[in-house]
């Protein structure tokens, strides 16, 4: 049964949290402050944490940051829970580490598919390992056990979300793939306003991956259609939504 801990100091949000995810079939563990919740999160190792960020002693943006950098806590996913919904909150969440994000009121059905989603997405078993897909392909190989890439013969360490993203943009490597199809295929699910999660994946992967992240030459941005991951040593031409590959800009380098 996997466990999940609930970490809010908001006591009828926690149960409601709590219960929901306990009929789901879930064990679950509360925390109502920060240092309680980092205790708790290294003590029980749970599968999953559900993070409120406006939270007493610690706030969750630290809280995140710590269990990032605690290789006890680093690969245990973390949904981010905050009444905070502006763009800049979520960057900032994303950021701070956190794996998805859910604004305060949501819906429980949202907040149960996007746990399934999580868990099924943070198992032990990478995605990318249960299918024979492409794991390698010019100067890229994906090492799905450890979450890592080989890139020009220097081994990258990945997040579960900047693995999972990359094998996406790999296994369409030279054609353009639609902001829909990587948060349904990366995510689990089909958010209609969650573009910028997907922006803030790439900018982390590119800043692991470029040379020059703020001039892109292989995660291309392919304005108004998506992202393309263009490798050395292929040929220009055409991608599946008709789009030539020539036609691929570098992102703008931010302000």
């Amino acid at each position: 049964m996997p466990r999940i801990l609930v970490i809010d100091d908001d006591p009828a949000i926690s149960e409601l949290v709590a219960v929901n995810l306990e009929m789901a079939g879930y064990d679950v563990s509360q925390a109502e402050d920060g240092i309680k919740g980092q205790a708790l999160a290294i003590q029980l190792q749970p599968d999953l944490i559900m993070l409120d960020l406006m939270l007493p002693r610690v706030d969750g943006f630290t809280v995140c940051q710590r269990l990032r950098r605690d290789e006890r806590t680093a690969e245990i996913p973390v949904v981010m829970l905050t009444a905070l919904s502006q763009t800049q909150d979520k960057v900032e969440g994303f950021n701070a580490g956190a794996d998805d994000y859910l604004t305060k009121p949501f819906e429980i059905e949202e907040m149960l598919a996007r746990v399934r989603a999580l868990l099924r997405r943070t198992d032990r078993i990478p995605q990318a390992a249960k299918h024979s897909e492409i794991l390698n392909y010019s100067a890229l190989t994906l090492v799905p056990e450890r979450f890592e890439v080989i890139w020009f013969g220097e081994t990258v360490k990945l997040t579960h979300l900047e693995f999972e993203l990359l094998h996406c943009l790999l296994q369409r490597h030279g054609q353009t793939v639609s902001p829909s199809d990587i948060l349904k295929e990366v995510w689990g699910y089909d958010p209609d306003d969650d573009i910028e999660t997907i922006r803030v994946h790439i900018r982390h992967l590119r800043t692991k991956l470029e040379p020059d992240p703020r001039h892109p030459r292989y995660i291309k941005t392919v304005y108004g259609a998506g992202y393309c991951l263009e490798l050395p040593g292929e040929e220009q031409g055409s991608d599946s939504s008709g789009i030539p590959t020539s036609a691929i800009i570098p992102e703008k380098a931010p302000n």
